[in-house]
Parts: structure tokens; sequence; C-alpha cells
């Protein structure tokens, strides 16, 4: 299963692709789709959708893995990060491509095996699954691959289980 994790935001949406194949995650590419800070927020929504349809014909994702909003403090930037999010579900839906999403407790269990592990830990062990050289760049990238591997893990016990 060809799973595309993705990284939800409005300045950089990260990106990764593995396949999943029992058990085994095998990387196949990351990246970020990035909009400049001076562009109004809806050209940028735009250009992140264009993006996403255009990473969704160029991988050809059997699902769609993307992590749910946590709001921290700033309620404005989670607003924006909201519609991006909106923008890149809408593109997902258009390619008719399943999509799955996941808390970030959900996906450093997945990773880690702990819900509270810190982020450097997520992104080493993500390294280490793939059998990358070094922690994928940027981190949002790192963290896309992360949420591809939880899918994985999760979509592979629920076959298990049926």
């Amino acid at each position: 299963m060809r799973i595309l994790g993705i990284d939800p935001g409005y300045a950089i949406v990260g990106y990764g692709v593995v396949d999943h194949d029992r058990g085994r995650n095998t990387y196949i590419g990351h990246g970020a789709v990035t909009t400049p800070a001076g562009m109004p927020l809806h050209l940028r929504l735009m250009e992140i959708h264009m993006d996403v349809g255009t990473l969704i014909d160029k991988y050809k994702p059997d699902a769609v893995a993307i992590e749910q909003l946590f709001f921290n403090t700033n309620i404005t930037t989670g607003i924006q990060v909201a519609q991006a999010r909106g923008v890149i579900l809408l593109a997902c839906a258009e390619k008719g491509v399943p999509i799955s999403e996941y808390t970030p407790l959900q996906v450093k269990q997945a990773v880690v095996g702990y819900g509270r592990a810190e982020k450097r830990q997520v992104m080493e062990l993500t390294r280490i699954m793939l059998g990358l050289s070094a922690v994928p760049r940027p981190d949002d990238a790192a963290d896309a691959l992360a949420i591809a591997i939880c899918h994985g893990h999760t979509a592979a016990s629920q076959l298990n289980q049926l």
C-alpha cells in the first residue's frame, strides 16, 4: 500500500511517501509544499490545493494520512492551518483517495511506542525505520513520513483484526 503522509500548514505543508507491505515501510520520497509569507491567504490556499493534487498524481497513493489539528495557543494560526487542511482534504477527495486522520499522540505511539515521546525521538526513529542516512528535512516532511508510518501500522493492525 502506498501512503502519502501530510503534515498540514499554510506556509509549509510537509509530505512523505512510503510503501507499506506486511509491516515493512519502504521510503519513496518526501518534501514540502511552500507558500511565500507575503502572498494573500486565498492564493496560498489555492497553491496548496493545486500542489497536493499534483503530488497525488505523481505518487498515486492508495491512501492519504493527515495529522489532525492540535490547537496550541495561537487561535489565528490554528484557523489558517485548518483552512489549509480543508483544501488538502478537498484535493484528496477530488482525486478519490481515501483519507485517514491521526492525532500527534497516535503518531508518536505508532512510531516510538510512547504517546508522549519528544519530537527528536520521533524523527530519529522515522529515519531508522526508513533506513535513511539523515533525518529528513524540513521537519514538516519528517513529520509527514511519521504520519505515513503511523497509517501503515494502523491499517495493517485493522486488517489483522478482520
